[in-house]
C-alpha cells in the first residue's frame, strides 16, 4: 500500500457517505455506500476476503476518494447515480454477474407496473437498471399505493372486457385495484394514471403536485369532497417521498454546485453536478494562491476545468460567495434559502471535510506533546484569539427526570485543576429538560466569577450538541460576556464539534492531541458529575426511608449518611455503634426499629 492511500484511508470520516476506488491510470474501480465511510473502508484492508474478486480489487486499489451526505438513503441514492453513470466493472463482477433490475411499464391493455431482470424489445418501457433493489422496491410501492394499478395478468382487451367473463378479485376487496377487469375503472382513467406514474418515477415530482393540486381545488370548488381528499392524501404521500433526501431533489432546473473556502494561501473547493434533481458527479480538490489578487483568476479556471472535466452544460451554478469575473457561458447564483440552500450545504460540508483530511494529515504522539504545543493545537483547531490556559466543561446528569446536577471542571495550564471543580445543583428547572438545565448552572458559574472579579477561561466546552451550546450561549448573553468567551459543544455520537453560529458541525481527526484533551475534559466532567449524582440519590433514598421513623430528625439523617454512606450499613450497624454516633436515645430508637422490621 502506498504512502499516499494510507494516508487517504487514515483521514476517512465516520459519516455516511459514498466512496470511490481508483486503480493506478485513475480509472474508477468500484463505489460504494456505508452508514460509516471510515470503518466500511478500512473493513477492505483490514481483513482476508474469502472472495476472489474482492482480494483481485484491493490489489488494484491506488487512490480514494467520498462524498459525504446527510443520510443513508442520501447515500443510496448517490451510489445508483455514480454506478449508473460510470459502470464500474467491479461492481458489476461483486454481484456475482448478476443483472441489475429494471421497473418495466409494460405494452398492453390497462399496463401492469412491475420489475424485471430480462429487457425485452417489445415495445415496453423500461427504467433503470437499478444497482439498489430497495430504492428500486421502495419506488413501485410508492407507484402502487398512490395509483392502485393491476397486478394480475389477465388479458384486458376490449374484446374480452365486452364478454364480460371476469370477476374482481381479492385485490380489488383489499382496496388495492379499481377492478378494470369489470370495467370500474376506464382505459383513459387508467393511462392518466401511468403517465403521473412516469413522472414519478423520472424524478419529476413537482409539476405533477401542482398538477394535482389544481385537481383538487376543482373537485373542492364543486363541493366534490370525497375526490378532493383523495386527492389530498396523493399530494401528502408524494410530499413525503420527496422530503425524504437531499440527494434528490425536486428542482426542476439541472445546475452545478462550486463551493469553496480559502485558509491561508491554499482553497478548498467542491464541486457537484445535478442533473433533474440527482446528483451525479461530486469532485473535492483544493489549490494553492500565491497572490491575493491571483484567486479570482484561479477560482475561475478551477470551474471551468471542473466543468470541462465532467461534461457539464448546465446553465446555472450556486455557489457559496459572488464570483467576480465575468462568465457569459452560464450565470452564477448564492442562494439563501430553499432546496438550492441545502445542496449548497452539503458540498460545503464535504469542503469541511477535504480541509480536515490535508490539515491533519501528521498526528502528533501525545507522549512528545509539549503544554505549549498542545495549547497551540488547540487555539488552531478551535478559533481561539488567545492561548486556552484555562478551560472549563460543563456536563449534566438526571435520572429519569429526577435529582438533575451539573458538573463544571477547570483544567489549567492543559492539566486538571480539582481545587477548582464545582458541583451544581439545578435550582430553577423541573423534569429532565437538559437545555434549561445548561442555561441555568452558566448562569450561575459566571455570574459568580464576574461576581467575584475572577479570570474567566479562554475556552468552555459544552458536553452535547447544538442544543445545549444554544443554552449556554443564552446564559452568556444575559451575563454580556457573549463574545468575550470562546464556547464550542461536543457530540458524543460520532465526536462532532459544535461552533456558535455553524449549522454544521466539524470532525476533528481522532489522532489529533486537541481532540483528545477536549475529549479529556468531557470525561472527567461526566465522571466528576456522575459520582455527585449517584451520591445525591443515594441520600436521597436512604432519607426518604429514615423519614419515616418517629424521633429522628433531619440533622441525625444527614449525620448518619455522612458516617455510614448508606442505608445498609445504618441497618447493619449494632447498637453500640449507633449510640456513639446519635446518642443512647435516638440509636435505641432505630435499633429497635430495623430489627421489628427484619
Amino acid at each position: 500500500m502506498r504512502v499516499t492511500l494510507s494516508d487517504q484511508l487514515k483521514q476517512l470520516p465516520e459519516s455516511p457517505g459514498v466512496y470511490q476506488y481508483f486503480n493506478a491510470i485513475g480509472d474508477i474501480l468500484y463505489v460504494g455506500k456505508a452508514k460509516n465511510l471510515k470503518k466500511r473502508v478500512l473493513s477492505y484492508f483490514n481483513r482476508d476476503s474469502d472472495s476472489f474478486k474482492t482480494k483481485v480489487l484491493v490489489s488494484q486499489i491506488k487512490s480514494v476518494s467520498y462524498t459525504v451526505v446527510e443520510t443513508e438513503l442520501d447515500a443510496l441514492l448517490l451510489e445508483n447515480s455514480l454506478i449508473k453513470t460510470y459502470q464500474p466493472k467491479y461492481n458489476i463482477l461483486l454481484k456475482d454477474d448478476k443483472t441489475y433490475p429494471w421497473i418495466v411499464i409494460k405494452k398492453e391493455p390497462f399496463p401492469r407496473i412491475f420489475y424485471t431482470r430480462k429487457k425485452i424489445a417489445d415495445g415496453s418501457l423500461y427504467f433503470g437498471p437499478y444497482p439498489n433493489v430497495k430504492t428500486m422496491q421502495a419506488l413501485l410501492k410508492l407507484v402502487q399505493d398512490l395509483f392502485k394499478f393491476r397486478s394480475c395478468s389477465l388479458d384486458l382487451s376490449e374484446i374480452k372486457l365486452k364478454k364480460a367473463s371476469y370477476k374482481a378479485c381479492l385485490e380489488y376487496h383489499l382496496k388495492r385495484c379499481l377492478a378494470p377487469c369489470e370495467s370500474l375503472q376506464t382505459s383513459g382513467d387508467y393511462d392518466k394514471k401511468i403517465e403521473e406514474a412516469i413522472h414519478i418515477i423520472k424524478g419529476e415530482i413537482n409539476p405533477l403536485l401542482k398538477s394535482l393540486i389544481e385537481q383538487m381545488n376543482v373537485f373542492a370548488e364543486v363541493q366534490q369532497f370525497e375526490k378532493a381528499q383523495e386527492i389530498k392524501e396523493l399530494i401528502h404521500q408524494l410530499k413525503s417521498y420527496k422530503s425524504k433526501s437531499s440527494v434528490v431533489s425536486s428542482l426542476s432546473a439541472d445546475l452545478d454546485v462550486f463551493t469553496w473556502q480559502q485558509i491561508d494561501t491554499k482553497v478548498y473547493a467542491n464541486f457537484m453536478v445535478i442533473k433533474e434533481g440527482v446528483i451525479v458527479h461530486a469532485y473535492t480538490s483544493h489549490i494553492f494562491i500565491v497572490l491575493e489578487e491571483q484567486l479570482d483568476e484561479e477560482l475561475k479556471t478551477l470551474l471551468f476545468e471542473m466543468k470541462q472535466r465532467f461534461n457539464s452544460n448546465n446553465k446555472v451554478v450556486i455557489s457559496n460567495h459572488i464570483l467576480n469575473f465575468e462568465l457569459d457561458a452560464f450565470k452564477v447564483e448564492v442562494p439563501q434559502k430553499g432546496e438550492k440552500k441545502q445542496l449548497l450545504d452539503l458540498s460545503l460540508k464535504n469542503v469541511q471535510f477535504d480541509r480536515l483530511r490535508y490539515e491533519r494529515k501528521k498526528s502528533i504522539s501525545t507522549a512528545d506533546v509539549k503544554v505549549d504545543e498542545l495549547l497551540k493545537e488547540v487555539q488552531l483547531d478551535f478559533r481561539l484569539k488567545e492561548l486556552p490556559i484555562h478551560i472549563e466543561c460543563f456536563d449534566n446528569s438526571n435520572l429519569q427526570g429526577t435529582n438533575a446536577v451539573s458538573a463544571c471542571v477547570v483544567f489549567k495550564n492543559g492539566m486538571p485543576s480539582k481545587k477548582d471543580y464545582r458541583h451544581f445543583n439545578v435550582k430553577t428547572v423541573e423534569g429532565a429538560d437538559d437545555f434549561s438545565t445548561m442555561k441555568e448552572v452558566v448562569h450561575r458559574r459566571y455570574s459568580r466569577l464576574i461576581a467575584e472579579q475572577q479570570s474567566l477561561p479562554q475556552l468552555i466546552v459544552i458536553d452535547g450538541g447544538k442544543g445545549q451550546l444554544s443554552s449556554a450561549l443564552e446564559a452568556l448573553e444575559s451575563l454580556g460576556i457573549r463574545g468575550e468567551i470562546a464556547i464550542v459543544g461536543i457530540a458524543k455520537k460520532f465526536e462532532e464539534i459544535f461552533f456558535p453560529g455553524d449549522q454544521y458541525p466539524i470532525i476533528i481527526n481522532r489522532r489529533s492531541q486537541s481532540l483528545k484533551l477536549i475529549q479529556y475534559l468531557r470525561n472527567e466532567a461526566h465522571r466528576f458529575g456522575i459520582t455527585h449524582h449517584r451520591k445525591k440519590r443515594s441520600t436521597q433514598a436512604v432519607v426518604s426511608e429514615l423519614d419515616a421513623i418517629t424521633g429522628i430528625g433531619e440533622k441525625t439523617r444527614v449525620l448518619l449518611m455522612k458516617e455510614f454512606k448508606s442505608l445498609s450499613n445504618v441497618k447493619k450497624a449494632g447498637l453500640e455503634q449507633l449510640t456513639k454516633k446519635i446518642g443512647q436515645s435516638k440509636a435505641t430508637i432505630l435499633f429497635n426499629y430495623f430489627n421489628s422490621e427484619d
